[in-house]
């Protein structure tokens, strides 16, 4: 079996990237869940869990290791998969943190993925704060800047999903990355 590159959809907190992703799932697409979620979940149990703002570097570093290991079985799905996030957005976390990106995860960033990222913005209307999202939507924008910026850094084309219901951005997604992977295996053939 040929290894496939998942689509990344990426973007600041509360952009309705989970949303977006959930209804790729529901029609049969490959979706993989985002993993900083689902580690500050994991680790807010714990008495001595490891939280991005409390252990920036340590926490990056656990999203980078699930990353991986997500990535792998994204490249062995579907044609069409999907990833919530993914090890540029470790990059930009760091950055955003004022840390260094240590060298093995700007290495892995830029691998295996498509080379178009699909990017939601968070909008006053999508952005709640919550408990695995604690600063107000101005950081929210922040952190969307600087992951908008990691991408291109590293050589992705970065394309904004406009504001629409969950159903046009599901046909936006899907017709864009349809084209991109017929584009790609033309030119590969």
């Amino acid at each position: 079996m040929s290894l496939q590159r998942p689509f990344i959809i990426s973007g600041g907190p509360g952009s309705g990237k989970t949303t977006l992703l959930e209804a790729l799932g529901g029609l049969g697409y490959q979706i993989f869940p985002e993993v900083p979620r689902l580690l500050i979940e994991q680790q807010s149990k714990l008495d001595e869990g490891v939280l991005p703002w409390t252990q920036l570097g340590r926490f990056a570093e656990m999203c980078f290791q699930e990353m991986v290991i997500q990535k792998d079985l994204a490249q062995q799905s579907k044609p069409l998969s999907f990833v919530d996030r993914a090890i540029p957005d470790v990059c930009a976390y760091l950055g955003f943190g004022n840390l260094p990106v240590p060298s093995n995860i700007l290495n892995e960033a830029s691998k295996g993925y498509q080379r178009t990222v699909l990017f939601c913005k968070p909008t006053s209307e999508t952005y709640v704060q919550d408990e695995v999202r604690p600063y107000p939507f101005e950081e929210a924008l922040s952190i969307h800047q600087a992951l908008y910026l990691q991408y291109q850094s590293l050589g992705f084309q970065v394309i904004e999903i406009p504001l629409m219901s969950v159903q046009q951005r599901v046909e936006f997604v899907v017709e864009l990355c349809q084209t991109h992977t017929a584009t790609t295996i033309s030119k590969e053939s």
